[in-house]
C-alpha cells in the first residue's frame, strides 16, 4: 500500500514484493513483521530523495467487502493487457498505470506527420491516470466541441489516452484531417501516443459486455452494440445514454464509440475539472526533445520494434522512402538516425530531463 499525496491506495496484483520509481509502492503479506519493518525502513531511506514531495511509504489491508467487489470490477477492465498495465486503488478513485505504447502497430498510414513518434511514458505513481470510482452527474455540461482541446479525455483499456477528436486548434478533426494511423492513434508533441477516436479494435481483447474505455469522469465508454450485443439506441450529443432495460445490460449511463463525430465521449455527463484547456487532474508529459514541424507530403508506411527499447519508422515523400530509427541506450538517452533514400544519415541524441522537483 502507498499514501501518495496523503491519499492511501491499494494495488490490484497478488502478494509480492514491489519496488517502483518516483514515489513506488509495495505489498508483501507473506512477509515476517520484522521482514517488513526492515524492508520498509530501507525503501524510505532509499527513495526518500526521489519520491514526490508529500508521498510517504506504509501498509494497509486489501480492500474488502462490496467496496472490494466495485473496485475489481472496474479493474477487471485492464486485466486483459496486464502485467503492462497495472491497476491500484484509494476509495475514491482507480488508478491506472502504463507506458502509454498499445501493443498493435502504431503509425501506419498518417498522412498529416508533425515528425513526433511513439515514445514510453511514466504514467506511474502520482502520475498515474485516476478513474473516479463512483461518477456524480454533472449539473453544468461541458462540450468537447467548446472543452478540452488539450490533454486526454478519456483512458483506453490498454493504458493509452484517448485525446479529443478536434485537435488543440479547436477545428481540426484529426480523423478527417489525415492524422491518425490505422488505429485511431497518432504521437504528440510530447512523442506521446494517443488515440483520437474510439479503440473499438479493443472490443475483443475485454470480451463481450466490458467497457472498451472510461471517460475522464468516470463512466464507461462501450462499443458500437450494447453490452449485450444489441444495437444502441438514441444517444446524447456526448455519445451517452442511459438504460435500465433487461438483464445483462448495464443499468445507469455509459458511453457509446461511434464511427462518425464525436467518435468517443463528445463531453462529460459526470463531473470534472476543467484546467488551461484540460480536465485536471492528469499526467503530465515531459518532452524528451523539441516538437516537430509537419512534413507535407509524408505518408507513414511502416513501423517496427526490431528489439526491446527500438523503433523503426518507415515514410515516402516524393516518390523517396526513408526511414526514422530511434534507440534507448544505455545511459538513458535515445538515439535518432533520420536515413534517406540515398542512405545519407543524419543522427541526434536527447537525454530526458531531469525529474521535476529534484
Amino acid at each position: 500500500m502507498l499514501v501518495v499525496g496523503g491519499r492511501k491506495v491499494t494495488e490490484d496484483r497478488s502478494p509480492q514484493v514491489l519496488i517502483k520509481r518516483w514515489g513506488g509502492y509495495w505489498q508483501a503479506p507473506e512477509l515476517r513483521a520484522a521482514g517488513i519493518a526492515i524492508l520498509c525502513g530501507a525503501m524510505v531511506a532509499a527513495c526518500s530523495h526521489g519520491r514526490p514531495k508529500g508521498a510517504t511509504l506504509s501498509l494497509r489491508q486489501p480492500v474488502t467487502g462490496s467496496a472490494s467487489a466495485e473496485i475489481q470490477a472496474k479493474a477487471s477492465v485492464f486485466r486483459p493487457f496486464a502485467p503492462k498495465v497495472k491497476t491500484f486503488w484509494d476509495q475514491d478513485y482507480l488508478f491506472v498505470e502504463s507506458n502509454g505504447l498499445p501493443d498493435h502497430r502504431m503509425m501506419v498510414g498518417i498522412t498529416a506527420w508533425q515528425q513526433q513518434v511513439p515514445l514510453p511514458q511514466d504514467y506511474t505513481g502520482e502520475n498515474a491516470w485516476r478513474i473516479p470510482l463512483r461518477p456524480i452527474s454533472a449539473t453544468d455540461l461541458l462540450s468537447a466541441k467548446t472543452h478540452f482541446f488539450r490533454g486526454a479525455i478519456a483512458l483506453a483499456a490498454n493504458g493509452v489516452p484517448i485525446f479529443n477528436p478536434i485537435k488543440n486548434d479547436g477545428v481540426t478533426d484529426t480523423y478527417l484531417a489525415g492524422e491518425l494511423d490505422e488505429f485511431g492513434g497518432h504521437s504528440g508533441r510530447g512523442d506521446d501516443y494517443h488515440y483520437h477516436i474510439a479503440p473499438i479494435h479493443l472490443a475483443k481483447r475485454v470480451g463481450k459486455g466490458n467497457p472498451i474505455a472510461f471517460a475522464l469522469d468516470g463512466y464507461p465508454i462501450f462499443g458500437l452494440t450494447e453490452p449485450d450485443g444489441s444495437p444502441v439506441s438514441k444517444l446524447d450529443e456526448f455519445n451517452g445514454h442511459e438504460i435500465t432495460g433487461k438483464p445483462g445490460n448495464v443499468v445507469g449511463y455509459h458511453y457509446h464509440a461511434t464511427r462518425n463525430y464525436p467518435y468517443i465521449n463528445g463531453g462529460f455527463h459526470g463531473n470534472v475539472t476543467e484546467s488551461g484547456g484540460q480536465v485536471d487532474p492528469q499526467p503530465r508529459i515531459d518532452p524528451l526533445r523539441p516538437a516537430g514541424e509537419p512534413l507535407p507530403g509524408a505518408t507513414i508506411t511502416g513501423f517496427d520494434r526490431p528489439r526491446p527499447g527500438a523503433y523503426s519508422l518507415t515514410y515516402t515523400i516524393q516518390r523517396e522512402t526513408r526511414n526514422l530509427n530511434y534507440a534507448l541506450l544505455p545511459d538513458g538517452s535515445y538515439r535518432f538516425d533520420s536515413i534517406d533514400g540515398t542512405g545519407k544519415t543524419q543522427s541526434n541524441s536527447y537525454r530526458p530531463r531531469p525529474a521535476r522537483g529534484l
